[in-house]
């Protein structure tokens, strides 16, 4: 399935909705990208894409990607440094294992929602915002239709 079409155009409306919600007492950014195929481990992916979307830019290193290879169905979850120290890898781990058990069920889009949402409350918990800072990255989601032999070396 093209990356475009893994959701609605209702369903990405309401997963920015979850992300601007999420992101909305905390400092923290969150950012959804969707692509087709993936040729290499998906965390791997997902770093590479951390960078080149320059998530890595946020004053307090405390971004988090969530990557979704929809052929491939292959997902994976990458913070920054910042939250990173904070929480353990059995996070990221217990929310993978969340979205893909809504995945199974066929609730794309109430799967992304609900592990937007818990990453938001922990970015809350270790990055609360005080209402002024600014919303450093867009809270878009970021497709790239790889339809074609892709070479992410």
């Amino acid at each position: 399935m093209p990356a475009r079409e893994f959701l609605s155009e209702d369903d990405e409306k309401l997963i920015v909705d979850a992300i601007e919600r999420a992101e909305k007492n905390t400092t923290g950014e969150i950012r959804v990208h969707i692509e087709f195929k993936c040729k290499k481990d998906p965390l791997e992916r997902a770093k590479e894409l951390f960078h080149d979307l320059e998530m890595n830019q946020t004053e307090t290193r405390n971004g988090v990607i969530l990557y979704i290879a929809t052929d491939d169905k292959k997902v994976a979850i990458f913070g920054d440094e910042g939250i990173s120290k904070k929480v353990d890898d059995h996070f990221w781990q217990d929310e993978i294992d969340n979205l893909i058990s809504e995945f199974k069920k066929g609730n794309f889009e109430a799967g992304i929602e609900r592990v937007v949402g818990d990453i938001g409350e922990k970015l809350k918990i270790y990055f609360p915002s005080d209402g002024s800072d600014p919303d450093e990255l867009g809270n878009e989601i970021t497709f790239k239709d790889n339809r074609e032999i892709q070479n992410d070396d």
